[in-house]
Parts: structure tokens; C-alpha cells; sequence
């Protein structure tokens, strides 16, 4: 521990450089494309504005180290084939808002990730974040009360600035202590494959909208309806916080939103009585939303929407059976390991496993829901569980 202090100190005071012209971001990346591995954060400004983008881009290839403004620089091309070479490793922490945040702004996909969460996740331990991790491994504490700013501001000021670089100078070191760890326990493959899957699995752009409410917790408990009250709303919401340049949760919480497609309040007196919303907001913007409830309710049965579900057969008996038996053996297993039963298994592959019941090694390969790792890791002890039930 005292040598993984000392070097995640001399670290922490190490310069970096911040970087707003091609010019220097084309030096920068040659400067680190014979490196073995690079830390990788980037800082979105989704909390202040409509249209969410990617403010700063924040590598770390021990000892270079730069934070990138990609507001003044759209155009990561120079950086791209650092990132597809799977043999420099790109060293994230909770990676999948990253990773879509690089593939949607700058058309970046990342081979060779190591997501040093997972890591912590694989390893078993409660508390997964980066401020835990570090202060766990390295003993150092991390300032976060920058994190909730406005990161499109400019000029930045000093503290931001700071705290952007702060947050990821230390993700090598990290990587390199957590991976350590997951090789004394086996479990290195694991993680490495479940980064590769987390890797490839952005999803590409939907061909046509969707309605908004299926993105809204507590929708699918709504009548159609309801569901009509509740999409107009949200496009009513999406309208006011494209011309106010605010997210739309900052205009209306989606809870109050829900709330109003229950009760479908008809007059001011109604919405006041609902308790959705302030006495400010039913001030400012009260008679928009009686209009959009008011619209829906008109809607004709015929054009009002159904919540889709996928129709889910019942399990015959005999897998009716099987089922509990993998949950047990899950928790079983999990409990043993310390790790989250997700992780040893899920949901979706204990019912396909219950249904096909396979008995060989080819046919457990064809439940497409496991990961290659658990086959490798418990398909013995889930034939063997299979085998003796009927």
C-alpha cells in the first residue's frame, strides 16, 4: 500500500497540459501513441443545457497528461487510431456514458477498454465508485464539488480545470492495482470480456422516433389514455427546455409529469389540487399544459397509444421447476464469490436455461444469453444442476 501511495501522490502533482488547437492536440497524440495505456474521462454539460455535449476530453498517459477543450476542437481524427488500437489500453471508469458520448459527437469507438468500475464490481466491492476506489487504493480524496458546474463555461475557471484533470490522472495506477487484484483471484477474463462486450455494444441510432414515454419510469402502469396525457406533456416539456436551452427535468420532474396523466387534471382549480406542480410553475405555464391535456383527451380511441410488452409465454412445469433452482444456485453462488448475482448470472439466462434444459457443453453454448466466461467459469455446475432435474 505505502508504494501505491507514494506513486498516485507523485502523480497528483505532476503538470498537465490543456489544449485547444490542433496543432497541439496532433503533438499531444503522438507524444502518447507508443503508450501502454491511457486514462480516459470527458466532462457533458447535460445538467444546464437542452442539446448535451462533450465540453472536455481528459487523457492521462503517465507522465503526459492533457485536458482537451472539445468545444474549441470538433474534430478528434488525430486521436482516433489511439483509440481503435486494442493494444494500448483506454482506461475508463463507469465507461458507457463516455463511450456513447465518444461515438456521438466525434464518430470514436474504443477497442482495448478497461473499465476500472467493472473492475471494482468484479472484485466485489459495495461501493464502486471513482471517489471510493481511489481513496481505497491509494488513500487519495477527490474534491468533487466541481461535478454538478456548467462545464461548456468559458473560459473555465481554475478550480474546474483542476478538477477535470484530477479525475482522471489517477486511472492507470488504477488500473494496474485493480487488475493485479483480478488476476489473484481468476477473475481477470471475466471483466476483460464483459469490457469488450460494454465496448461493442453501442447501439446505433434509432431509424425512427420513439415515443417519448417509453424513456419514463411508471409509464407502463398507464392506460392508453393516460399514455396520450403523458406524451403530450413531454413533447410540451421538450418544447419549453429547446427554447429555454435547459434539460427538460429542469422545466418539469417526470414524476409530476406522470402524476398529471393519472389525475388528467381539466381546470386550473384541478392542477392546483393535483400538487404536481409549484404555484410558480402553474403560473407560468398552466395553461399550456390544461391545452395538452385537453388535446389528448380528444384524441380518438382508434389513434391513442399502447405501452408495447413483449408477450412472455408461461414456463411449462417442468421448467416451472428448474427455475428455482438456478435462482438458488445463483444466490448460492454470488454469496460465495461476493459478487452481485447479475453478474454471475442473469435474469433472462436462468429462464432460457430453465426452458432448453441443455445437457452438453454445445447445447449450453447456444444459450445465447451467457456470457462466454460464465460457460467457462459454472457451465459444469449448471449441466450437472440441469442433468439432475427432469
Amino acid at each position: 500500500m505505502s508504494g501505491s501511495r507514494r506513486s498516485a501522490e507523485a502523480f497528483t502533482e505532476a503538470p498537465f497540459l490543456w489544449i485547444e488547437t490542433a496543432a497541439a492536440l496532433s503533438a499531444f497524440g503522438r507524444e502518447i501513441a507508443s503508450a501502454p495505456a491511457v486514462g480516459v474521462d470527458l466532462e457533458a454539460d447535460s445538467l444546464h443545457h437542452f442539446h448535451e455535449k462533450a465540453c472536455l476530453l481528459q487523457i492521462a498517459a503517465p507522465p503526459r497528461h492533457a485536458v482537451v477543450d472539445t468545444l474549441a476542437l470538433r474534430d478528434l481524427g488525430c486521436l482516433e487510431p489511439l483509440f481503435r488500437d486494442a493494444r494500448i489500453r483506454k482506461v475508463f471508469h463507469g465507461a458507457d456514458y463516455d463511450l456513447r458520448l465518444l461515438q456521438r459527437d466525434f464518430g470514436i469507438r474504443v477497442a482495448g477498454l478497461f473499465d476500472t468500475q467493472l473492475a471494482c464490481r468484479f472484485l466485489g466491492y459495495a461501493e464502486t465508485g471513482l471517489e471510493a476506489a481511489l481513496k481505497r487504493t491509494f488513500g487519495v480524496e477527490l474534491d468533487k464539488r466541481q461535478r454538478r458546474k456548467d462545464w461548456s463555461l468559458r473560459p473555465l475557471p481554475p478550480e474546474m480545470v483542476a478538477y477535470a484533470a484530477a479525475d482522471v490522472r489517477h486511472l492507470v495506477p488504477l488500473a494496474e492495482h485493480l487488475e493485479a487484484e483480478l488476476a489473484s483471484r481468476g477473475r481477470l477474463d471475466w471483466m476483460l470480456e464483459e469490457c469488450r462486450l460494454l465496448a461493442e455494444a453501442i447501439p446505433a441510432a434509432d431509424k425512427e422516433p420513439a415515443p417519448r414515454f417509453l424513456s419514463c419510469k411508471g409509464a407502463g402502469r398507464l392506460d392508453p389514455r393516460g399514455l396520450a396525457v403523458l406524451e403530450a406533456l413531454l413533447r410540451l416539456r421538450e418544447d419549453l427546455a429547446r427554447q429555454k436551452d435547459r434539460p427538460p427535468f429542469k422545466v418539469f420532474r417526470t414524476e409530476s409529469l406522470i402524476t398529471l396523466a393519472e389525475g388528467r387534471p381539466r381546470d386550473a382549480r384541478a392542477l392546483a389540487e393535483s400538487g404536481a406542480l409549484s404555484p410558480l410553475q402553474i403560473e407560468r405555464y398552466g395553461r399550456e399544459i390544461l391545452a395538452a391535456i385537453a388535446s389528448a383527451l380528444e384524441l380518438p380511441e382508434e389513434r391513442l397509444p399502447r405501452y408495447p410488452r413483449r408477450p412472455r409465454m408461461p414456463l411449462n412445469a417442468a421448467a416451472g421447476e428448474r427455475l428455482p433452482l438456478l435462482r438458488r444456485w445463483r444466490e448460492r453462488k454470488a454469496r460465495d464469490l461476493g459478487l452481485e448475482p447479475a453478474l454471475v448470472c442473469s435474469k433472462a439466462a436462468m429462464r432460457s436455461l430453465a426452458e432448453r434444459r441443455p445437457r452438453t457443453e454445445d447445447e449450453l453454448e447456444a444459450i445465447a444469453e451467457l456470457r462466454p466466461w460464465q460457460r467457462a467459469a459454472f457451465g459444469e455446475e449448471i449441466l450437472a444442476l440441469l442433468r439432475g432435474k427432469r
